[in-house]
Parts: C-alpha cells; structure tokens; sequence
C-alpha cells in the first residue's frame, strides 16, 4: 500500500453521503479519495480501474449487495481493504461482515471523524470497530448469545438477508448472478440449518438478531 497517500473508494447509494465523506478524508494529507460508486456493479467494474487501497462501503444497496460485492472484491483483490459503513448496529452483523473479511465496520450514528479513524487504521494493516458495534460485540460474547448464523455459509447469509428483506427468488438470483432453481436449493438448505418451518419463522429470527430495520 502507498505509504504517502491512502487511496479511498466510497461506495454508498447517497450522493449526499458520498460528498460529505469526500470532503472530510480530503481534509487529510494522507488520503486520497479516488472514485465513488453508487451500487455494487460500479464499485466492481471501477475498482479495477483505480486500485483503491481502502472501500468504505454501505451493505445495503439496490442491486448486488454490498456482502456479495465485498465477496466479489476480495476474492479478485484480496488486499484490498474494506470498511463496512451501515445503519446495521448489531453484533451479529459486524461479526458476520467481518468473516466475511471486512478490516473494519464503522456505523452511520457514529461522527463523521470516526471515518477517518477507521480509514487510518485499515490503511496501517489494522482492524478497526466503531465504539458502539465494539461495545455490542462484547455484550455479545459476554451473555454468551449462540450465533445461529454461524452454521450459514457465506452465500447463505447473503441470500438470507434478501430473503428477509422480502426480496423475490428472480430478484435474488438476478443479484447473485444464480439461477432461480438454485435459489430454491439454497432457501430450503437455510430454513434447514435454522430451524425455521417458513418464511416467517426466518423474519423472526433476523428480527431478533436486528437484521431488519
């Protein structure tokens, strides 16, 4: 990585969002804002093109989503790093976008400042969490909560939370770059490893786990 300068790509849906990060790294001698993208495809196909040192990047966005664009990235760039930026404030969620090999998870009620914090961190090889997703993860761990995800795969989890979000199975596989017949496969094996009976039994369990909003 540049030990001059940290090249950042923001990836977030929010033109507004986009600007007022790209106005706050800039304030920073150290970091670069190369490109932005407004949905995964984008950061994809550019991300190629300008070889960022560091994503910052929203989970939730129209089209491919950003755990599978994030799966994308890593499995073409592996040393790229990736901060995840989102609403999500839960444990289960970080710890499960950190497997995903997410280098930091930073919340959007956090200051602005904390962006930096993070994209500084990664940039020197280091993990970075927001205070509020550290303090949730160590509940977390401590109540000694079972992670039911666990048993999920990657794609999995993917294909779960579009499940939950009500998406259609043509939709999810359009995203997914699958086939209709393949997201059965995958719907029938998740309710499985869950234990869910239906569809609303998997609502109620990302509810519980706070992975829908």
């Amino acid at each position: 990585m540049n030990a001059q300068r940290t090249r950042v790509m923001l990836v977030d849906d929010h033109a507004v969002v986009r600007s007022g990060f790209r106005r706050l790294l800039e304030q920073y001698p150290t970091i670069e804002v190369v490109a932005e993208a407004d949905n995964g495809e984008q950061a994809y196909r550019d991300s190629a093109e300008c070889a960022p040192d560091v994503i910052v990047m929203d989970l939730s966005m129209p089209g491919t989503s950003g755990l599978e664009t994030m799966r994308r990235l890593l499995a073409r760039q592996p040393k790229t790093r990736i901060i995840v930026f989102s609403m999500h404030e839960d444990a289960a969620m970080a710890e499960r976008a950190m497997r995903f090999g997410a280098s930091g998870y930073v919340t959007k009620s956090n200051a602005p400042e904390v962006m930096a914090n993070a994209v500084l961190a990664v940039a020197a090889g280091r993990l970075f969490l927001s205070p509020d997703i550290a303090h949730a993860i160590a509940i977390f761990r401590v109540a000694g909560e079972g992670d039911p995800f666990k048993l999920l795969t990657p794609r999995e989890f993917e294909i779960f939370l579009q499940l939950v979000a009500g998406q259609p199975a043509t939709e999810i596989a359009a995203n997914l770059n699958l086939s209709v017949k393949t997201i059965a496969n995958y719907h029938t094996v998740i309710k499985q490893k869950l234990r869910a009976s239906s569809d609303m039994e998997l609502v109620r369990i990302a509810l519980r786990y706070k992975l829908l909003k």
